[in-house]
């Protein structure tokens, strides 16, 4: 079963991610204290670690998942075009996948290759707005309806 392996927020522009083992996620703010999550189609970000590890063999380097700057870290689901209208059901959270995560130029800063890496096969992750608030947690079950 997909799980929620890590769960990181911004308070800040150009601040650094947050990582955190619990938090709320409300249709006002997204993760709760992310200056990123006002209402919309880009509320709460979601990244699959499997796709992840994919873009650090591809440039040759290991780099902690919060370079990407997502919010949701998940293992066992592989992200695609097939996600985008589904729903996915983190304990009482309901989050609705937009779109997908294109990388920006920022990543290249971080790693020469990686903006290119995660552009191939939805490896940047996925975008979502939230339609049921919930307090999730890492280790929670993630479903796909």
């Amino acid at each position: 079963m997909p799980q929620v392996i890590a769960i990181a927020f911004k308070t800040k522009k150009q601040g650094a991610m947050l990582e955190v083992q619990s938090a709320l996620v409300t249709k006002e703010s997204g993760v709760a204290q992310d200056i990123y999550g006002k209402p919309g189609k880009r509320q709460v970000t979601l990244m699959s670690r499997q796709q992840w590890q994919a873009a650090c063999d591809q440039v040759k380097h290991e780099l902690p998942w919060t370079v990407r700057r997502a919010n949701i870290m998940v293992d066992g689901i592989k992200f695609n075009a097939s996600y985008v209208g589904k729903q996915l059901i983190i304990g009482d959270l309901i989050l609705e996948v937009t779109g997908e995560t294109a990388p920006c130029k920022k990543m290249e800063m971080a790693c020469p290759g990686l903006e290119a890496a995660l552009a191939v096969e939805w490896r940047g992750g996925v975008t979502c707005r939230v339609i049921e608030p919930g307090q999730i947690t890492v280790m929670d079950d993630v479903t796909a309806a």
